[in-house]
């Protein structure tokens, strides 16, 4: 994080902020207050926080929400210090945390739409480059579950993989062998390659643009032998249809790709 928010100072403030140092003396102090106001879910105040404290180590801190809680708004965070490394930071620190709270909130909003069904939300590799540890962090925080974190720590066979490999059985018999202790994921674009998924001994399995009916269908054809994975082109108005089919995990890219950024402010007044 430390590295990441330093890139992020330096492309914002360059060589310096011409601005506040021509117009803020150096021992200038102030107190900040960051305010939600629109509802959602608040996550990065360690980003945040960072960033000022790059600027300022002595500044200080007072956090006024719990990250990961549903709130309709209200004091986020509280700031004390330099009035220089306040200025300098704002713009820096709420990218960040309107960011990160923005896909917070998407993954909560997404989780609330299946709820009761049994099926869980999950994240996918659609991220900012560079931001998807923090990211998927975000979707954690909003009560999402996390897929695989990189194309390192599991196997997930689509039909690209399939189709040069010479097939979903020999593309499952090659990972197995290179790979025997990571999980293993098998997409199916049709019920058929759901059966031949099975057949290959994927216990995972990808079900890509399939309808609410086949989505059931592929339910009862499995009755259980693998877990199921519903994913491509997922709204959040069709979860609800998607969740009751009984798959046991839904995959949405546009709680990261496409999170909106939640609305916060920073206001600041001087010290004496």
């Amino acid at each position: 994080m430390e590295d990441l928010v330093a890139r992020a100072l330096a492309e914002d403030a360059g060589a310096g902020d011409v601005t506040t140092e021509a117009t803020v003396p150096a021992d200038a102090r102030a107190r900040a207050l960051i305010t939600q106001k629109a509802p959602g879910v608040v996550f990065g105040l360690d980003v945040a926080e960072q960033t000022f404290r790059q600027l300022d180590p002595s500044i200080a801190f007072e956090r006024m929400v719990e990250e990961g809680r549903w709130r309709e708004g209200g004091p986020v965070l509280g700031i004390e210090g330099s009035a220089r490394a306040i200025l300098t930071g704002e713009r820096t620190a709420l990218n960040f945390l309107q960011r990160l709270s923005g896909v917070a909130t998407a993954a909560a909003r997404h989780v609330r739409a299946v709820e009761g069904t049994g099926a869980r939300i999950l994240d996918t590799r659609k991220t900012t480059p560079g931001l998807r540890a923090l990211e998927k962090a975000a979707v954690a925080a909003g009560g999402g579950t996390n897929h695989r974190a990189g194309l390192y720590d599991a196997v997930l066979i689509k039909e690209n993989h399939a189709a040069i490999a010479g097939g979903v059985d020999e593309a499952v018999r090659r990972a197995r062998e290179a790979a025997p202790g990571l999980p293993l994921e098998a997409e199916a674009r049709t019920l058929d390659e759901v059966e031949e998924a099975l057949a290959a001994g994927a216990r995972w399995i990808l079900l890509d643009n399939m309808s609410p009916a086949q989505l059931r269908e592929a339910v009862v054809r499995v009755a259980g032998r693998a877990e199921l994975e519903a994913s491509g082109g997922v709204t959040l108005e069709a979860l609800p249809d998607i969740a009751r089919t009984g798959v046991d995990f839904i995959s949405v890219g546009a709680i990261t790709h496409s999170a909106p950024a939640l609305d916060l402010s920073l206001i600041l007044e001087p010290l004496p």
